[in-house]
C-alpha cells in the first residue's frame, strides 16, 4: 500500500472516529446537561449519589467536547481545537474511570478504555498523521 492510500485510510478511520465518538458525547453529554436528575438515575445510578452541578459539569464538558470533535474539522476553522478536544475527552474519561473505579463500578471502565483509545487515536491522527488544513 502506498504512502498515500495509507494516509486516505487513516483520514477515513479518523472521520469514522470523529463522527462516533462526536455524535456520543453530543447524546451523552445532552442528557446528562438536559435531563431531570429523576430521569437520568434510572439510565445512571452513579448520579444518585453524585452533586447535580458536578453531573451538569458533566453533561457540559461532554457537550463541548462532541462539538469540539467535529465543528472544526468540518468547517476547517482552526482545525487544532479537534485536537484539544479529543485531549480534553481523554482526561474526562481518565477521570471517569477513576470515579468508577472509587465506586466499585469496574463493569463501566471497560466502556471507558474504549473511549479513550478512541479519542487518543484521533488526538494523534489529527496532529501527526492526517491534520485538517485551516481554511485559507
Amino acid at each position: 500500500m502506498s504512502v498515500q492510500n495509507n494516509n486516505k485510510a487513516i483520514n477515513i478511520g479518523l472521520w469514522i472516529a470523529q463522527a462516533l465518538l462526536g455524535l456520543m458525547f453530543l447524546m451523552a453529554g445532552s442528557m446528562k446537561t438536559f435531563q431531570p436528575v429523576e430521569a437520568l438515575v434510572e439510565a445512571l445510578p452513579w448520579v444518585a449519589n453524585t452533586p447535580v452541578a458536578l453531573v451538569k459539569f458533566i453533561g457540559i464538558s461532554e457537550l463541548l467536547g462532541g462539538l469540539g470533535l467535529l465543528l472544526p474539522s468540518i468547517l476547517r476553522i482552526k482545525p487544532f481545537l479537534t485536537v484539544w478536544a479529543a485531549y480534553g475527552l481523554v482526561v474526562v474519561m481518565v477521570l471517569a474511570a477513576a470515579f468508577h473505579a472509587s465506586r466499585g463500578e469496574f463493569s463501566a471502565i471497560g466502556m471507558n478504555v474504549v473511549l479513550i483509545g478512541l479519542a487518543a487515536f484521533i488526538a494523534w491522527g489529527r496532529s501527526k498523521k492526517a491534520p485538517i488544513a485551516a481554511r485559507a
